[in-house]
């Protein structure tokens, strides 16, 4: 990796002449509230540069009640001033200094310079001043706190020049999408700068406009035109991906970058040309790269970014155009160490390396959130500066750090507002940035947040658990996330509440921090079912199952708490809190109905994968439902069939058998095309009962769950036989070359 310099250039303290001689002086800007300077700008101020002046203006009317006058710098009485922006006065302290959106802030004899970069630099430079010389903060997006004062004076001298390290950063919460925190915290939002933004190919040339009429602009699968990607050798996509920018970019002038990407799917073209590219070029990632360089050969003063992601996180041997950038993905690490010493991560720096060989215009897509569950505490926090680092010193020019987008997740505002500062400057005091946060925002209870993000952190590395941005509680239950782990972090969430009960505002953050605790405890009650910390009681004499009569208040309280926090999804794509809880309500009407097969001894004749193991073979017996979450109560069979025999003890008399199959082709699930049950008295000699042979699905990503019956008037066996095969190969509309069929069942009931 090339050597790292320092995002922060704190070069050199500076004065001017009769300063040095005079030695250390006080700046007065405002004195018993009334004004003692005034802003200047320049005549021809930009946009930029009028609204760090009134920003500036706002605050310290807001610090001290006084109002500074703006004026341009024809009208400066030679009095002490605040300069804003690219003043005269700005350009004999060397703003060529100041990289891309940097800012520099300075003192003369009397007087404050401000000046920016390109973009947004001078407002920066402005908050940063706010932040650091006038006790400011912004912590989330609520109000900045304010240090109010009838006197405001800086010490002089000053000199203060920074340059980012990065120049794209983006961290993906609901802070960070305020626009003032945005701004505050020198962050960036894809929204702004994209004029097309992430996987695109169907937004450039959609299936629906397209695909019937022109099959042969997509991809061709196994040897038929399938709407997964498109055709990238064929002229007709190069000309339509031509039209369409020119008449986006006139739509969007301003726009500063432009995705060409595939779509975050495989399928990828094997026509016989594309096929040819491929074969030179050493996999799918060379018809792309030859694509996007045919593209950005046409509109040379435009930035094109693609994705090196699945199929082309590979580099090519193409190298691509100066004003194309790549955009690689660290999905596939696990999130328990940073990336520099993260086992899995291994094949990520592998491509940097030689990504980085070929250009120097690389950005980073990273996660740092649980996707599938986004409430589940998930101690990653530290990895922060390290994984900044690495990649700042592989020479990365930007960075996308994807949370939880719109919707609240696990610390979400600790986690926007490490990232921010980190994202400016990858060498900053990580400790310092913590504490300055955890004190800001949770007041008296910030000692137990930290000891609580310390202890989840500690009890995660102690049993080496691979943090995985697509795990769930119940993978956690015997380790990190076990329910005594949960008690002890709850007792330090008890005293962080204790700490600021009087301050309903800082009470409402503590209650949002305690979300990831409540929801694992709900989740995890599912699992456990009529065992100890399940939602079930179960009475030991008659074996009866009832509702645990704390539980519907406790699913009333979290989803209120979801709404307060902003949680409007509790996965990448998943229930609201509304939906979550007509869930729960669906699971306590269900009338509980006595399973001659409960707990009974099952033999499986083919593995389930041991990825989501749930209980094992007693999940299928155990009377809790699997829901449309694959990852909870289903026992998964990947590729490969489900042969399950049930012996009930002794012969027993029965009606009916059921069962039922989830259904989930976005994550690869689909049904069993055949069904088979037999029946035996000696478990050696099986009769077959029935068989159910089930239709393949149309094209449709809808989860849901396809309950199989058998029914048996008056019949009496002892084992149960039950055969699910699963699909021999996926779907042409769903077709993955990195992925097989599979098939998840649950809770075999005997009636």
């Amino acid at each position: 990796m090339k050597k790292l310099f320092p995002i922060i250039l704190l070069l050199f303290f500076s004065l001017t002449a009769d300063a040095c001689k005079a030695g250390q002086k006080t700046l007065v800007l405002v004195a018993n509230e009334a004004a003692k300077t005034q802003i200047i700008i320049p005549e021809n101020a930009t946009i930029a540069e009028q609204k760090a002046a009134l920003i500036l203006q706002t605050y310290i009317q807001k610090i001290s009640k006084a109002s500074l006058p703006i004026n341009t710098e024809k009208k400066w009485n030679k009095n002490t001033a605040i300069f804003i922006g690219r003043t005269a006065l700005a350009e004999n302290y060397h703003p060529t200094k100041i990289k891309n959106d940097g800012f520099f802030i300075a003192t003369t004899a009397n007087s404050l310079v401000i000046c920016g970069g390109s973009g947004k630099g001078v407002v920066y430079g402005v908050y940063h001043f706010l932040e650091n010389y006038l006790g400011c903060h912004k912590y989330a997006n609520v109000p900045a706190s304010i240090k109010t004062n009838s006197q405001i004076s800086v010490s002089s001298p000053i000199w203060d020049l920074q340059n980012p390290q990065f120049v794209y950063r983006q961290s993906y919460y609901p802070a960070s999408l305020d626009t003032e925190y945005m701004d505050w915290h020198k962050l960036q939002n894809f929204e702004d700068l994209w004029g097309l933004w992430g996987h695109s190919f169907f937004k450039i040339i959609p299936p629906k406009k397209y695909f019937k009429t022109n099959p042969s602009y997509f991809a061709m699968v196994n040897g038929q035109r399938q709407a997964t990607q498109l055709c990238l050798s064929n002229a007709e996509v190069y000309k339509l991906t031509i039209q369409y920018f020119k008449l986006a970019m006139a739509d969007k002038p301003d726009a500063q970058y432009w995705s060409i990407a595939a779509n975050d799917d495989e399928g990828f073209c094997t026509c016989p040309n594309c096929q040819k590219i491929d074969a030179q070029e050493g996999g799918p990632q060379g018809s792309l790269i030859r694509f996007v360089n045919s593209v950005a050969r046409q509109f040379p003063d435009k930035i094109f970014t693609t994705l090196a992601y699945t199929y082309t996180a590979k580099p090519p041997k193409t190298k691509p155009l100066k004003n194309v950038y790549s955009i690689l993905s660290t999905i596939d690490a696990y999130r328990s160490n940073p990336l520099p010493t993260e086992t899995s991560a291994a094949t990520f720096g592998k491509n940097l390396n030689s990504w980085s060989a070929l250009t120097s215009n690389i950005f980073v897509w990273d996660y740092s959130t649980q996707f599938t569950n986004y409430l589940c505490p998930f101690p990653n926090y530290d990895n922060a500066k390290p994984n900044l680092f690495f990649l700042a010193g592989a020479d990365v020019k930007g960075v996308f750090v994807q949370g939880s987008g719109y919707t609240y997740s696990d610390m979400a505002e600790y986690n926007s507002y490490l990232q921010a500062k980190l994202l400016w400057n990858p060498n900053a005091d990580i400790v310092q940035i913590k504490q300055d946060f955890l004190n800001g925002y949770y007041g008296k209870a910030a000692p137990y947040i930290d000891n609580y993000l310390s202890l989840l952190k500690q009890n995660l590395h102690t049993k080496k658990i691979n943090l995985d941005i697509y795990g769930n509680p119940i993978n956690n239950y015997a380790n990190y996330l076990s329910p005594q782990n949960i008690d002890e972090y709850a007792q330090l969430l008890d005293k962080a509440e204790a700490a600021v009960e009087t301050q309903a505002n800082i009470l409402q953050r503590v209650a949002n921090v305690r979300l990831g605790l409540d929801f694992v405890v709900l989740q995890q009650s599912k699992f456990f079912g009529s065992e100890k910390f399940g939602y079930q009681i179960k009475d030991e004499e008659s074996q009866n199952v009832t509702i645990n009569p704390k539980w519907p208040a406790k699913v009333k309280k979290f989803v209120a708490q979801c709404k307060l926090a902003g949680v409007t999804e509790l996965a990448e794509g998943g229930q609201s809190p509304e939906a979550y809880q007509a869930e729960w309500e669906l699971i306590f009407t269900k009338p509980f109905i006595p399973n001659k097969a409960l707990n009974a001894s099952i033999k499986l004749t083919y593995p389930f994968t041991p990825d989501f193991a749930a209980k094992k073979e007693k999940t299928l017996v155990d009377n809790v439902n699997g829901y449309l979450d694959f990852s909870y109560n289903w026992l998964f069979f990947y590729n490969t069939n489900l042969v399950a025999t049930i012996d009930l003890n002794s012969p027993k008399k029965f009606n009916q058998v059921q069962t039922q199959f989830l259904l989930d082709p976005r994550h690869y699930i689909f049904l069993p095309t055949q069904v088979v049950l037999e029946t035996s008295i000696d478990g050696i000699n099986f009769k077959t009962q029935g068989i159910q042979s089930l239709a393949p699905t149309d094209e449709d990503y809808t989860a849901s769950i396809k309950k199989v019956g058998f029914n048996f008037p008056n019949f009496t066996a002892r084992y149960i036989r039950l055969t699910a095969v699963c699909p021999s190969q996926l779907p042409q509309w769903r077709i993955n070359s990195r992925k097989k069929p599979a098939i998840c069942c649950d809770e075999i009931s005997v009636w």
